[in-house]
C-alpha cells in the first residue's frame, strides 16, 4: 500500500526533525528552569532548558536521547512554544496530549508538531511524543511538580 502525498510530507517533516533537531544542545546564560525525565522502558531520555523573560519563553534547549518520534516531538516542540507565555505553553502542552490520543480539533497552534496527530493510531508510541511536552509542563510549574496527571490516560502504554 502506497503513502498518500500528505503522508509522505509528514513523514520528511518528522525525520527532518529528527535528524536535524531545532534547539538542542543548551540553553547559554542564565536559566530559570531545567528538568530531566526519562521513559524507563523504552530508554528516551530527555533534558530540557527553559529560560524567560517577561513571561514568556526566551529561550529553550533539549539534550537527551531517544527515538525518531521523541528527538522530532521534541524539535517541533521547541519551535512552537518559543516566544510564548507561560500560560500560552501549557496550553499548547494540553492541546498537545490531547491530540496524540485522537482528539484534533484545535491542533493550529501547534506548528509543525500537528503533524504526529499520527500517533494516535500507535498507543504504545504515545510516551515518545509526549516525553517533551510533559517536560515544558512540569519546567513551567512554579513549585517545580507538575500535575501530569491530567496529561496520561489508560491508552499510554511503553515501547519495547
Amino acid at each position: 500500500m502506497a503513502l498518500s502525498k500528505l503522508d509522505q510530507l509528514y513523514r520528511q517533516v518528522i525525520l527532518d526533525h529528527s535528524s536535524r533537531p531545532h534547539h538542542h544542545g543548551k540553553v547559554s546564560g542564565d536559566l530559570q528552569h531545567e528538568i530531566e525525565l526519562n521513559n524507563p522502558t523504552c530508554g528516551d531520555v530527555i533534558s530540557l532548558q527553559v529560560k524567560l523573560a517577561d513571561d514568556k519563553i526566551s529561550d529553550i534547549a533539549f539534550d537527551g536521547s531517544g527515538c525518531s518520534i521523541s528527538t522530532a516531538s521534541a524539535s517541533m516542540m521547541t519551535d512552537a512554544v518559543l516566544g510564548k507565555t507561560i500560560e500560552e505553553a501549557k496550553e499548547m502542552v494540553l492541546t498537545f496530549s490531547k491530540m496524540v490520543q485522537g482528539d484534533d480539533t484545535a491542533t493550529a497552534s501547534l506548528g509543525d508538531a500537528a503533524v504526529l496527530g499520527g500517533v494516535a493510531k500507535f498507543p504504545a508510541r504515545i510516551k515518545c511524543a509526549t516525553l517533551a511536552w510533559k517536560a515544558l509542563y512540569q519546567a513551567l510549574e512554579q513549585d517545580g511538580v507538575a500535575s501530569v496527571n491530567q496529561l496520561h490516560t489508560e491508552k499510554e502504554e511503553h515501547h519495547d
